[in-house]
């Protein structure tokens, strides 16, 4: 067999949609993509979701919104990808990295001890589409408030650090019976070509602050500011006389187009009824594989307050090397199935130890990573499939191991 790890979903509908956009003759911002934020919003369970060009573009406006600036602190998990971070280096501020538990989520205790009178704001991350437990997360917050120094008046109504969630692979999970979007102060989703939703490129915004803040008027902001601080658009533009435009901010250039949102567009409108549910049915043929293993440790899934929006099959394999575990990896790959390692902990990445962070301050999140491997999850893939990468897997375990 030859399975690939992340191949995109294009359906009829999909290039029906695409073809759609470019016989229109309107290729960038415009009605694709406001149809695709009102849709993403409903999903998210909130009233406006603004759509931008990648997920880090999307962390980067929330920060400039909240004033971040250098000498400000930003709280992140050192198991994440390198945009969370990133994000935050941008934005010219530090990012502080805590470790993780068992479940890869942020560690609320080290969460606890890393706040201080710089903290502004805290971006946890939804690992693989597992929600974090954003009430412990908030209690902690709310606890540490009489730390929080803020610096102009969005910090002020705020009263203590922004919760912002990394939910780059949790598009459509669950917390508390309700989109985990609704967890946080905002959420960023990623709409990236490997992503449970694609643009090829991309992210969206979910706005859900608490009052006294006016989402919409943060939404017209964000929009304003992802397009140059330009006061109007393109698609306005080309109304007859309606030329004269003004530049009222140092915003950033990070639209989305409307012949991207064209392929999210397709796939979000059957993601609730088909795509998601073919997700969570070849994570639950892994755990039926893999529960019957005593070697095999199994990712959550599913608990009384959370369900993951199965982005990923992060499969844990007890008592083997780092080494070992390349060794498994690149045996099943011989064998025709693509698998992957999620992720690389930031401070085993030349940039960050050059920066000064160690991984023996994080020996959770090294603990997670040294025996990790990524199974592929998408709705094509067939049962065959998963029964093929499975047993490659065990093959390639007794191999190495026994």
């Amino acid at each position: 067999m030859n399975i690939p790890f992340s191949p995109p979903y294009i359906d009829k509908d999909v290039l029906d949609e695409v073809l759609d956009t470019l016989q229109s003759g309107w290729i960038t911002t415009g009605p694709k993509v406001k149809a695709l934020e009102k849709l993403a919003a409903e999903i998210a369970g909130v009233q406006h979701a603004l759509c931008v060009n990648s997920w880090t573009s999307g962390a980067m406006l929330v920060l400039k919104w909240l004033g971040v600036k250098k000498g400000d602190e930003v709280i992140i998990p050192a198991y994440t990808y390198a945009a969370t971070a990133l994000a935050v280096i941008h934005a010219d501020a530090t990012p502080v990295m805590v470790d993780v538990q068992d479940d890869f989520t942020i560690n609320p205790e080290a969460l606890k001890t890393a706040i201080t009178p710089a903290t502004k704001a805290v971006i946890t991350v939804d690992i693989a589409g597992w929600p974090c437990n954003y009430d412990t997360i908030k209690k902690v917050l709310q606890e540490e408030s009489h730390q929080f120094i803020a610096d102009n008046q969005v910090q002020q109504q705020l009263g203590k650090p922004l919760l912002m969630a990394d939910a780059a692979h949790s598009f459509g999970a669950v917390y508390k019976n309700k989109p985990a979007s609704l967890a946080a102060d905002i959420t960023v989703f990623s709409l990236h070509a490997v992503k449970n939703i694609t643009t090829a490129e991309g992210g969206v915004i979910a706005l859900n602050l608490p009052k006294p803040f006016d989402n919409d008027t943060i939404y017209k902001w964000m929009r304003l500011n992802a397009m140059n601080g330009q006061t109007a658009d393109a698609l306005t533009k080309t109304q007859k006389g309606n030329w004269r435009y003004d530049i009222v901010s140092d915003g950033l250039k990070i639209n989305l187009t409307d012949v991207c949102a064209a392929i999210g567009l397709a796939q979000m409108r059957k993601y609730k009824a088909k795509l998601l549910p073919e997700r969570k049915r070849i994570f639950n043929h892994y755990s039926k594989f893999f529960g019957n293993k005593s070697w095999a440790i199994l990712p959550p899934a599913i608990d009384a307050e959370r369900e993951s929006s199965y982005h990923l099959y992060l499969l844990r394999i007890k008592a083997i090397s780092e080494a070992q575990r390349d060794k498994i990896i690149q045996l099943v790959a011989d064998a025709g199935a693509a698998v992957n390692v999620h992720f690389v902990p930031l401070p085993m990445l030349t940039l960050f130890k050059n920066l000064g962070y160690n991984i023996d301050l994080y020996p959770q999140a090294y603990s997670n990573y040294h025996n990790e491997i990524s199974l592929p999850i998408y709705s094509q893939l067939t049962d065959e499939q998963c029964t093929f990468i499975e047993e490659q897997i065990e093959k390639a375990f007794n191999a190495v191991v026994k």
